[in-house]
C-alpha cells in the first residue's frame, strides 16, 4: 500500500506549518464625551495573543489549496451631539481564524459595546454610571467605566483594559495593545482609544487614537494596526478605529499566491517568508 503523503505529494498537496497574526479592524470613538473604541481582537500563533492569552497552535495548510482572507475595516467614530453614534470594527479572517472587531466607544452616559476589545463607557451625565463594553476571551480586554463624572472611560486593548473615568477632568486611557516579531522586529499593534474630557486620555501603547476635548479634536486608531478611535467631545467628532491586519510567516522554500482582492507584499526573514495583508477580501493559497 502506498502510504497517504506520498499520494498526496503526487497530487501537489503538500502540508506547510503556517504560523499568523490575525487582528481586526478597531471599533470607532464615542460621541458628546464619548468613550475610547475597543481594539480589534488580537488572535496569533507567534507570541502572546490578546486577552492575556498563550499563542495558539500554527496552522497546517495545503498547497494548492485557497484559503479565504479578509482584512476587517476600522469602525466609524460618533458624529457631534445629535449626530449618529459609531460603530464596531469589522471582523478580520484567515481560513479557520476568526478576530472580532473592536466594541465602539459609549457616549450620552451609555454603556460601551462589546467586541475584540471592548468600548470605553462615556457620556456627559455627571451623575450617572455607564459601563465598558466586554473584551473577547483571548482577543481583548474590557473598556473601562465612566462613573459619576463627565467624559469618557479607554476603550479596551489587546494587552490591557481601557481606564476608568470616576473622577476628575481627564479622558480615560486606552488599554495598551501587545507586542508581536513575527515579521522579525518588536511591533506593537491594537490598542484602545482614549475617552474625552476637559483634558484628552491617551490612545494606548500599539495605535490607539487619541479622545477629544472642547478646543482640540480626537484622532484615529492607526491603520493596520486594529487599535481603537478617540472619543469625540461636545463640539468635536469621534474618530474612527483602525483597520486590521494579517501576517502569514512560512518556510521561504514556498511561496503564496494573493487573489486579486487582497493587497499585500512579502519580505523574507531568517529561513520564513513573511506576507502582510493590508486590505481586502480574497483567497490565498501556497506552492
Amino acid at each position: 500500500m502506498i502510504p497517504l503523503g506520498i499520494l498526496a505529494a503526487a497530487a501537489g498537496i503538500v502540508p506547510i506549518t503556517v504560523d499568523f497574526l490575525v487582528i481586526a479592524g478597531g471599533g470607532g470613538g464615542g460621541r458628546y464625551f464619548g468613550g475610547g473604541g475597543g481594539s480589534g481582537g488580537y488572535r496569533t500563533s507567534a507570541g502572546t495573543s490578546g486577552g492575556g492569552a498563550s499563542a495558539e497552535s500554527a496552522l497546517t495548510m495545503s498547497t494548492s489549496t485557497n484559503y479565504t482572507l479578509t482584512i476587517g475595516g476600522g469602525g466609524a467614530g460618533g458624529a457631534n451631539p445629535g449626530g449618529s453614534v459609531g460603530t464596531n470594527g469589522n471582523d478580520s479572517v484567515f481560513s479557520t481564524t476568526t478576530s472580532t472587531g473592536g466594541g465602539y466607544g459609549a457616549g450620552s452616559s451609555s454603556g460601551g459595546i462589546a467586541g475584540g476589545g471592548g468600548g470605553g463607557g462615556g457620556g456627559a451625565g455627571g451623575t450617572s454610571s455607564a459601563a465598558g463594553g466586554a473584551g473577547t476571551t483571548n482577543q481583548g480586554f474590557d473598556g473601562g467605566t465612566k462613573s459619576a463624572t463627565i467624559g469618557g472611560a479607554g476603550g479596551g486593548g489587546s494587552g490591557a483594559a481601557g481606564t476608568n473615568v470616576l473622577s476628575g477632568n481627564v479622558g480615560g486611557t486606552g488599554g495598551a495593545g501587545v507586542s508581536s516579531s513575527i515579521s522579525g522586529s518588536a511591533v506593537t499593534r491594537a490598542g484602545g482609544g482614549g475617552g474625552s474630557n476637559n483634558s484628552a486620555g491617551a490612545g494606548g501603547s500599539g495605535g490607539g487614537g487619541i479622545g477629544a476635548t472642547d478646543s482640540s479634536d480626537s484622532t484615529s486608531g492607526t491603520v493596520n494596526t486594529g487599535a481603537g478611535g478617540g472619543g469625540g467631545s461636545n463640539p468635536k467628532a469621534a474618530s474612527p478605529g483602525g483597520s486590521g491586519t494579517v501576517i502569514l510567516k512560512y518556510p521561504d522554500t514556498r511561496t503564496i499566491t494573493l487573489g486579486a482582492g487582497l493587497t499585500g507584499s512579502t519580505a523574507t526573514s531568517g529561513a520564513f517568508k513573511v506576507t502582510t495583508i493590508t486590505a481586502g477580501t480574497g483567497n490565498v493559497s501556497f506552492a
